[in-house]
């Protein structure tokens, strides 16, 4: 039995607050008591204290609610009020399914996530984790990049950068890039090149049991940036490596909406 909620992150300006005092009420009926967390930036950062978060807002949103919740096992329920929302489960108008999942008639699916190392000069100085993706990317020019699996060289261009996703952000920066639709519940890491100038750079679906390196070329005066989940960038250098790996963490994401995968890649996917 659920006994307490974090009712948050709420994005603002998306009708979400609006929304708040309804979704409360649904918790009140089912004597769940809940803790409401208007920012991102307010996410408790110890949540074991609690058995379900709710997060209301777009993908970044949700997002956040993942990478707080993921290292305590709470599962997250997304309520979309942004655009796509493609990782959120109910859209604004389905308020009422929250019983369902405080009944206990959802499931639970478990997504994969990746760990990730900035590795310079054989030191690590920076270690992260994602749910959607990892990216290395130019600044307005061009950089040299060099992916590799296990040690084997995948590919090496000149282009915009790298995205490195799960198949649950294979919807994401990567299929903008030309990568290909995973559905969620598989594991496995996409490797897509953003903007390669070089007809033969693909993408490559990696098992999930590979470490993934990309390795910086010389900067030569150019800037560079990693960045997990769209969350502040963090400055490379020229011979940095990325190294990148399945986690042991992943994100408790609750489903209570029937809809398939491929129905929702359709309707989110197929139209503006």
């Amino acid at each position: 039995m659920l006994k307490k909620v974090l009712l948050g992150p709420i994005a603002s300006g998306t009708g979400a607050e609006d929304s708040l005092s309804d979704v409360k009420s649904i918790l009140d009926r089912h004597g769940v008591s809940c803790e409401i967390c208007l920012s991102r930036q307010s996410l408790p950062a110890d949540m074991s204290g609690f058995d379900m978060v709710i997060a209301m807002g777009g993908d970044g949103t949700i997002l956040h609610a993942a990478r707080a919740s993921a290292p305590w096992g709470v599962p997250v329920l997304g309520i979309n009020f942004g655009t796509k929302g493609f990782i959120a489960d109910l859209e604004r108008g389905e308020l009422e399914a929250v019983n369902l999942a405080l009944e206990g008639r959802g499931r639970v699916e478990d997504r994969m996530m990746l760990d990730a190392s900035i590795v310079r000069r054989g030191e690590i100085i920076h270690k992260d984790f994602a749910l959607n993706e990892l990216v290395i990317g130019g600044v307005a020019r061009a950089i040299n990049v060099e992916a590799l699996g296990d040690g084997q060289s995948i590919m090496s261009f000149s282009g915009d950068g790298i995205v490195a996703a799960t198949p649950t952000g294979s919807t994401a920066y990567s299929m903008s890039a030309g990568g290909p639709i995973v559905e969620p519940d598989a594991e496995c890491i996409v490797i897509t090149p953003i903007c390669a100038h070089m007809l033969t750079a693909k993408s490559f679906i990696l098992s999930s049991k590979r470490t993934v390196t990309v390795r910086l070329g010389d900067l030569e005066g150019k800037r560079a940036y990693f960045s997990a989940d769209g969350c502040e960038p963090v400055a490379l250098s020229g011979k940095d490596e990325i190294v990148i790996r399945k986690s042991a963490l992943s994100t408790r994401m609750i489903r209570v909406n029937e809809e398939s995968f491929y129905r929702k890649v359709s309707r989110k996917l197929g139209e503006l």
